[in-house]
């Protein structure tokens, strides 16, 4: 099955309430791990790629990479641009073969938002190709996005109708209270379901998509820390939270800080208990594994995208 675009997928999920994961790659144990639980799983997925972890693996790798996971699985995989900062990004992705891209103008003010976003969406429609684009600022810090906490904020649900009629994007990113990387909050985790229940209510054909969405799992934060680690107090979106998106009509999640502390835990727990290893297969195969079953997990009982492929 070659790549497909989001457009099924999302019809699905908002059809029969249940979430996609988004899961983001930078390397070949990141692809084979998610693509293997996907398949497994029998759940459609998005292998997602920010720009610098294109400066990072380099296109044409990534591509041949994701080329031999769509030849190995039966199941439907989009390939995505996650926060694209500007349209000639976007349009080295379309030209290059993603199915789908993320234009990322929250940065700007609305109206700004809107030109760059409109601009991505004509050229992205005439490849045959879909287009994310976010309203709203998420608080933290991930790869090239940097925002701090002061200058979060939600997103306005009537501002958000206006925004996709005017634009024509395909699905839309919302701020409800997520935040990129490992310290999401301080005190208790809350996300503003009124928010979403209202902007669903205005767009109610218009896939809706969280980012800064990991739950920072407990045990692999755990596992770096007794390791050699130093990464205290990070604390994410617990999975009912997630899980309760899903169901309440947000068809995509993305995914990134998990599956790093996955293949970090795995990693910092071999070289230590096993000091003579220096075989990179003995802890990256690890790594793959903890990878693996991370997004396992997040399919089958959180995103509920088993068996929907």
């Amino acid at each position: 099955m070659p790549l497909v675009t989001t457009k099924q997928m999302f019809e699905k999920s908002m059809k029969e309430h249940f979430a996609i994961g988004a899961f983001n790659i930078n390397n070949m144990e990141f692809i084979q791990a998610i693509t293997d639980a996907a398949n497994e799983a029998k759940s459609p997925v998005i292998l997602q790629v920010s720009s610098s972890a294109i400066k990072y693996a380099r296109m044409n790798y990534l591509l041949k990479m994701v080329e031999a996971a769509v030849e190995e699985t039966s199941i439907p995989i989009a390939l995505h641009l996650d926060h694209g900062p500007d349209f000639e990004t976007c349009k080295m992705c379309i030209d290059a073969g993603f199915t789908s891209v993320m234009i990322d103008g929250s940065k700007y003010d609305f109206e700004e938002n809107i030109a760059i976003t409109k601009k991505v969406v004509e050229y992205a429609h005439s490849k045959g190709v879909v287009v994310e684009a976010e309203l709203g600022k998420l608080a933290g810090v991930e790869d090239d996005v940097n925002v701090a906490e002061d200058d979060a904020r939600y997103t306005d649900p009537e501002q958000a109708k206006e925004f996709v009629e005017r634009t024509g994007c395909d699905s839309l990113a919302i701020a409800i209270g997520t935040s990129h990387g490992a310290y999401k909050f301080k005190g208790d985790a809350k996300l503003r379901f009124d928010i979403l229940a209202k902007i669903k209510e205005k767009l109610p054909n218009t896939p809706i998509v969280l980012h800064g969405a990991s739950s920072v799992i407990p045990e692999l934060v755990e596992m770096c820390n007794q390791n050699g680690g130093d990464i205290p107090g990070a604390k994410g979106c617990p999975n009912e939270m997630l899980k309760q998106a899903g169901e309440l009509g947000v068809s995509k999640i993305n995914v990134d800080t998990d599956l790093r502390l996955a293949m970090t835990a795995q990693i910092r727990r071999v070289f230590k208990e096993e000091p003579s290893v220096f075989d990179p297969r003995k802890y990256l195969g690890a790594a793959r594994d903890e990878i693996k079953q991370t997004v396992l997990h997040k399919i089958n009982d959180v995103f509920c995208s088993n068996n929907q492929a």
